[in-house]
């Protein structure tokens, strides 16, 4: 089955889909915002054929999410880093990780944790507010034409 491209849909969320890909993506995206920077590295943590990485790996650096640099070691081998376009999905990986880590495990099964490096603590729950501070529920946003007359 052919992939229907959505680069021009007017949904920021199916753009935003078109452009990671797929879970393997986001999956090599949560390695590299672990530390992970090498070929070998997101091989061996994900389990994935040298193939599909490889396909994965081109779209997202021709996407700008990652980039590829001289190893850092001096080697002759290439690093994948993070750019400012990738390093902005943290946001998206944490909220996965919540809704996985409060929907998907049972009370202490889940061995690993997003935590605060200052405190060494879990991260609170990510929640969206108003421009006024209010936290916001599903039943307080809309969806809306971006040129419809709204308050700002």
């Amino acid at each position: 089955m052919k992939h229907k491209s959505l680069e021009s849909d007017e949904c920021a969320v199916a753009r935003s889909l078109d452009a990671i890909g797929d879970w393997w993506s986001i999956l090599i995206v949560r390695d590299a915002m672990g530390g992970k920077r090498r070929f070998g590295e997101f091989q061996k943590s994900l389990g994935l054929a040298k193939n599909i990485l490889t396909v994965r790996l081109r779209k997202l650096v021709a996407e700008g999410i990652l980039r590829l640099e001289p190893a850092s070691d001096g080697s002759a081998y290439q690093e994948y880093v993070l750019t400012e376009k990738g390093e902005g999905l943290y946001v998206v990986v944490a909220a996965l990780w919540q809704w996985g880590e409060n929907s998907l495990f049972a009370k202490g099964e889940l061995k690993r944790a997003i935590i605060d490096r200052s405190t060494g603590k879990r991260l609170p729950p990510i929640e969206v507010k108003s421009a006024d501070g209010r936290v916001l529920g599903l039943r307080d946003i809309q969806l809306t034409l971006a040129d419809q007359d709204v308050a700002t």
